[in-house]
């Protein structure tokens, strides 16, 4: 993999979101940045479902809160460190996510989205009545929580070179995907499912693997996220309107490619923060997105991933 273009392009990039901020000490632009990083994550690993085997989850969401609740419990009751809460939640979340995949992958199209609907205010429901994650109340952080990292100042940077670096291994896994014999038996489910299961693809097993895969770097990067913020409520944590966009984030860069996702997401984290800050469209930010996807939908539905390749057909073989 090592060979691709693409593979050093990523670590480039990756660098650089590590660099620049640490190098100007821009607070602004390191928060900016954690954001970018967060959403190319949700994106990306959004697109293992979407892009590669078809399926359209809205659920992806519900691995990323889930991950901050297990995580922010690990931290603040157990007293586990970080990295250990963040590696551990990711591992359970991912569990229950091919346990989950057994049953509900078996929908299909619209009932396959509608049960991930469901699974997202199902989980939000629980954790709201769970004592032990603060209820509808959700869980703070104590300043104490920040000592073992060097106190809060250390903490955010220590929290933000974290989540870059699971930016870039999120990327570089769908890299490793897309080229290998699992990911194009996944490609084969997305095209025909039934002739791809006559042709040996165990696709059971495949869209549960892909499902659990997809769940394990939200939830890292979930524990890492509200540890940075020193709190998690349920309706932030299980959020549906960041799934929705999400799925405007992949379809605007360009579903089923690794550079579509994170393009994608990037940009709309940037659209979306001159949103949130103009007087006259801070209001209707998801108006604007909602328009934004159906304009891709009609007149650019392969992204701008898909209108570069149309042009520069030659790109294929480094934006990947």
């Amino acid at each position: 993999m090592y060979k691709r273009p693409f593979f050093w392009i990523v670590l480039a990039v990756t660098a650089i979101f590590a660099l620049v901020p640490g190098i100007s000490g821009d607070v602004s632009l390191r928060e900016s940045l954690l954001l970018g990083a967060v959403y190319i994550v949700l994106a990306s690993n959004l697109n293992l479902m979407i892009g590669y085997t078809g399926y359209v989850n809205f659920g992806n969401i519900a691995f990323f809160g889930l991950g901050g609740y297990l995580g922010m419990y690990m931290v603040t009751v157990l007293h586990w460190p970080l990295w250990l809460a963040s590696l551990i939640a990711g591992a359970c979340v991912s569990l229950l996510a091919l346990l989950l995949g057994l049953g509900i992958l078996r929908l299909r199209g619209a009932y396959f989205a509608l049960a991930t609907i469901g699974i997202v205010e199902a989980v939000k429901a629980l954790v709201a009545n769970l004592p032990a994650f603060g209820g509808a109340s959700g869980m703070y952080l104590s300043f104490s929580s920040f000592a073992p990292l060097g106190g809060p100042r250390h903490a955010l940077w220590i929290v933000y070179f974290a989540i870059v670096a699971l930016m870039g291994v999120s990327l570089l896994l769908s890299l490793a995907i897309k080229n290998s014999k699992f990911g194009l038996g996944l490609f084969a489910i997305r095209e025909d499912e039934d002739a791809a299961i006559v042709l040996g693809v165990r696709a059971p097993w495949y869209k549960s693997a892909i499902y659990a895969i997809s769940a394990f770097i939200p939830a890292m990067v979930g524990t890492l996220y509200f540890f940075k913020n020193g709190v998690i409520l349920p309706d932030q944590a299980f959020d549906l309107t960041l799934s929705i966009e999400a799925i405007v984030m992949l379809m605007l860069g360009g579903q089923g490619t690794v550079f579509g996702a994170a393009f994608g997401a990037f940009v709309y984290e940037q659209f979306r923060g001159f949103l949130l800050v103009s007087p006259t469209f801070s209001q209707f930010q998801l108006v604007v997105a909602g328009v934004l996807l159906l304009a891709i939908v009609l007149f650019l539905p392969g992204g701008f991933t898909g209108w570069l390749y149309r042009r520069l057909p030659k790109l294929r073989k480094v934006l990947e």
